[in-house]
């Protein structure tokens, strides 16, 4: 087969490495197209002889830019002679199937994986009208459509109009790399200034109102523990305001705003309770790493999140109430948090990154 992946932004292709090699090494071939910035594109893709292809994506979906985006791909997939395009991320999976429509009466198969869509239970009503008529029409030009939760799953089932719509539980993740790694934790605190005997929080994904670290802010101010430090590792556009949040709520000498890390499984492995406060989440690779890594949880009562935990491994709260998270934070101080910590390893296995290649693979097979 000859495949061609399409993503608004180089850098996800991160994700799907495990699956492309399998794919390489069965004798496939596999090109990519994303942003201008090519240059994010992990460089094991140009070693395996990956070509790259450069689209002038636009944020907004109603950009005329992504006319040209358009065009773009449509001139990609009528030069690559490619079996297969699957894409992902809204605006490109948009672009797409509307460039792939002719080519798809010619024998191409499209495939789109929904990361988590736009629209769902308490989401606000402008993305109802607009990207959930975006999708709905676009389904009609879609050959396989896979969503990773079972909220989207069920709503596609029965909205959709692809010919044929799979649950695939996300890109998985490599489940020993996790539980297996080894450090020493009173040096790692050591390295971040945190006291040996801390009860640590720790969060990892962008600092975005999305997800939500926030309400983990201001119901640990709440809290009168100085022994409970907080990591945040990621980076955006909020950085500041939560910096400023954490000063004016009398608690920034607690908590450790960390950036981009790439020593993640040693900082879970360090910590004692990993937090997802997320608004929306399609299903989170963080979660599953902390999962893996043998954490107690505290997450949202959200889509994704209910995908992956049960009360077994995890206390879920409403992220809206910052009470509500208070307590929960609160009430896993007090329970026997190694057993929820030995349960999320066990269940986590079955979304190990080789069980997932192998649906994929299938499903390829099935074109």
């Amino acid at each position: 087969m000859k495949i061609l992946y399409v993503t608004t932004v180089g850098m996800t292709m991160r994700f799907f490495e495990p699956l492309i090699r399998k794919l390489l090494n069965s004798d496939n071939a596999v090109d990519i197209a994303c942003n201008e910035a090519i240059s994010k594109i992990p460089d094991c893709y140009r070693q395996w002889g990956c070509d790259c292809f450069p689209i002038s994506w636009e944020r907004s979906p109603f950009s005329s830019g992504n006319l040209n985006a358009i065009k773009q791909i449509r001139n990609i997939v009528n030069d690559g002679h490619y079996d297969i395009v699957h894409c992902h991320t809204p605006i490109a999976a948009a672009c797409t199937r509307i460039a792939c429509r002719q080519a798809r009466k010619n024998g191409l198969k499209v495939i789109y994986t929904a990361h988590g869509f736009h629209f769902y239970k308490g989401a606000p009503l402008k993305n109802w009208l607009i990207y959930y008529s975006v999708e709905m029409l676009c389904s009609r030009w879609t050959d396989v459509l896979i969503t990773i939760n079972r909220e989207d799953y069920e709503l596609a089932k029965k909205k959709m109009y692809a010919k044929r719509t799979y649950y695939v539980p996300g890109v998985g993740i490599d489940v020993g790399k996790f539980a297996n790694t080894i450090v020493d934790r009173d040096k790692k605190r050591a390295e971040i200034g945190i006291p040996s005997d801390a009860v640590v929080l720790i969060s990892v994904g962008e600092l975005s109102k999305r997800k939500n670290h926030e309400v983990i802010l201001r119901a640990i101010s709440g809290i009168k523990n100085k022994n409970i430090f907080y990591c945040v590792v990621g980076r955006g556009s909020l950085y500041r305001h939560l910096i400023n949040l954490s000063v004016k709520l009398g608690i920034s000498d607690n908590i450790r705003f960390l950036g981009f890390r790439s020593d993640i499984n040693e900082l879970l492995k360090t910590s004692n309770i990993f937090c997802l406060p997320s608004l929306q989440e399609g299903l989170p690779v963080a979660l599953m790493e902390a999962m893996a890594s043998g954490l107690p949880c505290i997450v949202s009562k959200i889509r994704g999140n209910v995908d992956l935990v049960d009360k077994n491994g995890a206390v879920l709260f409403d992220p809206y109430n910052v009470d509500d998270c208070r307590e929960v934070i609160q009430n896993l101080l007090n329970l026997d948090r190694e057993k929820f910590g030995q349960y999320n390893t066990e269940r986590i296995k079955k979304f190990e990154n080789s069980a997932i290649i192998e649906q994929m693979i299938k499903i390829y097979q099935t074109l």
